[in-house]
Parts: structure tokens; sequence; C-alpha cells
């Protein structure tokens, strides 16, 4: 079936893209040794998987599935081997995780259409599949997630996982619709970095200071 075998390829990709996103992440932001580097790739990729399945209440793909944990593993040890000449270069990190985040948006809103959910949760849970990995990195990190801080990252994985939610209630589900919902999301996701787009904020109080002391 073209459904399953479309849904494996981008998770697996995915996967991959946020293994080395993480791993290279590890390399350049802080000293940790193999084990670190791994651990981190691992979380990055898998995290959101994660989520989404246990949200679910069904066994995560990443522990029946083996192939999840090679291609997050090979990932890891790319970017242990070869990191120290990409540790200097943000580009190389941001595109993968833009990579990331556009494949797990889709498959995490497929998965939840899949499961029977309705397109409003469906466009939650994929959001969800693809910053969840990303946030746990930076909560390891021990800075504020990305979610949280840069506007335009979950907002173009909720794209992303919209145009795949509508496609499917229009009866365009297979590769086309998925792979147009991945390249909105990543094309939104690349422009807010280079252009340094983000999405509405608060708007800051003024600080007042306090009045002078009159002698």
């Amino acid at each position: 079936m073209e459904q399953p075998l479309l849904l494996l390829v981008l998770d697996l990709t995915g996967t991959f893209a946020f293994a080395l996103n993480g791993a290279l992440t590890a390399v350049r932001a802080v000293r940790v040794d193999i084990v670190g580097v791994i651990a981190l790739g691992m979380v990055t990729a898998m995290g959101g998987g994660i989520i989404r399945d246990v949200m679910l209440v069904q066994p995560p793909a990443t522990f029946q599935d083996w192939r999840y944990l090679a291609v997050a593993a090979v990932g890891a040890l790319i970017a242990f081997a070869f990191g120290h000449n990409m540790s200097r270069l943000s580009t190389p990190i941001e595109v993968l995780d833009a990579v990331g985040l556009s494949f797990f948006a889709v498959t995490g809103a497929m998965k939840a259409v899949d499961f029977g959910l309705g397109p409003v949760q469906a466009i939650i849970l994929g959001t969800i599949t693809a910053v969840g990995g990303g946030t746990i990195r930076d909560a390891l990190l021990g800075r504020v997630p990305s979610v949280l801080r840069d506007g335009l990252y979950a907002v173009p994985a909720f794209i992303g996982a919209g145009i795949a939610v509508l496609s499917s209630l229009f009866g365009l589900y297979g590769a086309v619709a998925a792979v147009i919902a991945a390249a909105v999301c990543f094309f939104i996701r690349v422009l807010g970095l280079r252009f340094g787009w983000n999405a509405p904020v608060p708007r800051a109080w003024k600080r007042r200071d306090p009045p002078a002391t009159r002698r």
C-alpha cells in the first residue's frame, strides 16, 4: 500500500534529519562525549513520535520497528564523527531542523487521521509530533525551547499539519498532498529564519524608571 510506505519513508527521513540536528546541536552547544551526542540525537529524532504514540495510547513506533532506532543512531554517529567540521556552521543545523519539522508535522497528522481523530485534534497532534523532539532537546541543553521563543517554529508545523489533514478531508490523501504539505512547512520555516519573521508577540511593557529624588 502506498500510504504505509509513504509514512515510513517520511518518518525515517525526518528521524534521520532530526538525529543529525540534535547531535550537531550537542556538538556545537556543549562539550559532551559520544554518549551525550548520541543521546541528544536520538531524543531529538524520536521524542515527538513517542509523545504522539503515547497520546494515541499505543506502543511507540520507535520501539516496534528497529529501523527507527538504527536510522537515529546512524544520524547521531555521523554528526559525532564529522560534526567538528560543521560545529561552527548554524545553517546546516537550521536546515536539518526544518526538514525534520516538516516531515514530522505531516506524518504525525496523517497517523492521527488514520487513528480516527478529528481534524482539529489531528492538526494539534501533528504539531506536537514536529516540535516534541526539539523541545526535549532544548530542555536537556538547559535553554528555552525553540517552540516558546521562535515565532515561526510551531506555526509552520501547524500549517503543514493542517494542509495534510484538509487534503485527507477532500480525498487528496496521498504522496502528492503529503509532499506539498511538507514543502509548505519547510519553506515557511526557512523564510522565517532568513528574514527573521516571527508570530505576533505580547506588547512589552515600557520600563519606567522611578522618579529622581529631589535633594
